[in-house]
C-alpha cells in the first residue's frame, strides 16, 4: 500500500497540469518597457519577430535563459491587459473555458493556436486574469 502511494505521488509530481509555464507582459511602449525592467532587475533581453514589428523575450542576467516576454499590445496581443501575465498548463483548454463560463468566469482572449498549444486568457468572477495553455 504504502508503494502505491509512493508510485501515485511521483506520477503526480511529474505531470506538467497545474504548472506556471510562462509569463508576458503586455504594453502599448513594449520597448521602453523592456528597457526599464531589465534595467531595474538585472535581465537582458531578445527580440522576438512577429512579422511586422518584434516582441521581446525576457532572458536571466548573462544567459540566453528566456523567463518571460514583454509584449507591444498589438496582433495577437491587442486584448490582453497590461500586466504580467501567467499561463498555466491545462489538460484541455476547451474544457477549461467550459469550466470558468460554468462558474462565472469569462474568456477575454482565445482560444487561440500557437504551435502545437492552444491557449486562452480567462478572468475570474473578482475580475483576476490567468492565461491557460494545453498541447492540441
Amino acid at each position: 500500500m504504502e508503494e502505491e502511494n509512493e508510485k501515485k505521488d511521483n506520477d503526480e509530481s511529474t505531470s506538467e497540469i497545474g504548472k506556471i509555464e510562462w509569463l508576458d507582459l503586455t504594453v502599448n511602449e513594449a520597448s521602453r518597457i523592456r528597457d526599464f525592467y531589465c534595467s531595474v532587475v538585472g535581465w537582458s533581453s531578445s527580440e522576438q519577430d512577429m512579422g511586422s514589428y518584434s516582441d521581446y523575450n525576457i532572458n536571466l542576467p548573462g544567459t540566453t535563459k528566456t523567463v518571460a516576454g514583454v509584449c507591444h499590445a498589438r496582433g495577437p496581443n491587442a486584448n490582453l491587459p497590461a500586466q504580467w501575465l501567467m499561463y498555466v498548463r491545462v489538460a484541455d483548454v476547451a474544457k477549461s473555458i467550459e469550466k470558468c463560463e460554468k462558474l462565472g468566469g469569462e474568456v477575454i482572449d482565445g482560444p487561440k493556436r500557437m504551435g502545437n498549444q492552444r491557449f486562452c486568457v480567462i478572468k475570474d468572477p473578482s475580475g483576476a486574469v490567468l492565461g491557460l495553455l494545453s498541447d492540441i
